[in-house]
C-alpha cells in the first residue's frame, strides 16, 4: 500500500510540475509562433532579395508604421504611459518599440536561417517549371 501511495504521490509531483510549466510558456506563445514563422516557415534566400533589391522593404516599413498607429488608438496603455527600461514612455512610443522589437526579431530569424544554422529543419522546395517542346507549335488552338 505505501508503494501505491508513493507511486500516486509521485504522479500527483510530476502533474504539478507539467501545469507549472504550462503556466510559465502560455504568456510567451505568440513570440514563440513568431520566431517559429519567421525562422523555419519563410524562405529567406527569396525574401532577403525582394527586400533588399527590389523595394519590399518600403512596403514593410509601411505596414509596421499603419500597425503602430492603429494599435495605439485601439488600445492605449492603463494609465497612457508605459514602463519600458525604467523610463515612462507614452502610448505611441511604447508601440513603437514594440514593433520595432518584432520587426528585429523577424531580421533576426532571417540572419540565422541565411547563415545556415538551421538548414536541416528548412526545407524549401522549388516548384516544378514544365519545359517547353521547342517546336513552335502553339497548345491553344
Amino acid at each position: 500500500m505505501e508503494l501505491l501511495n508513493a507511486i500516486w504521490n509521485l504522479v500527483l509531483a510530476l502533474v504539478a510540475v507539467v501545469v507549472t510549466l504550462l503556466q510559465s510558456l502560455v504568456p510567451w506563445l505568440p513570440l514563440i509562433a513568431w520566431v517559429a514563422f519567421w525562422l523555419l516557415a519563410v524562405n529567406w534566400a527569396k525574401l532577403y532579395p525582394a527586400l533588399m533589391q527590389r523595394g519590399g522593404i518600403v512596403g514593410v516599413l509601411l505596414i509596421g508604421l499603419m500597425t503602430i498607429l492603429v494599435w495605439g488608438v485601439i488600445a492605449p496603455p492603463d494609465g497612457g504611459q508605459y514602463a519600458l527600461f525604467g523610463l515612462q514612455v507614452s502610448n505611441f512610443v511604447g508601440k513603437t518599440v514594440f514593433v520595432t522589437g518584432l520587426f528585429v526579431i523577424g531580421a533576426m530569424c532571417g540572419s540565422v536561417q541565411l547563415s545556415g544554422m538551421v538548414a536541416p529543419c528548412c526545407l524549401f522546395e522549388e516548384p516544378v517549371v514544365e519545359e517547353e517542346h521547342g517546336h513552335g507549335h502553339d497548345d491553344h488552338h
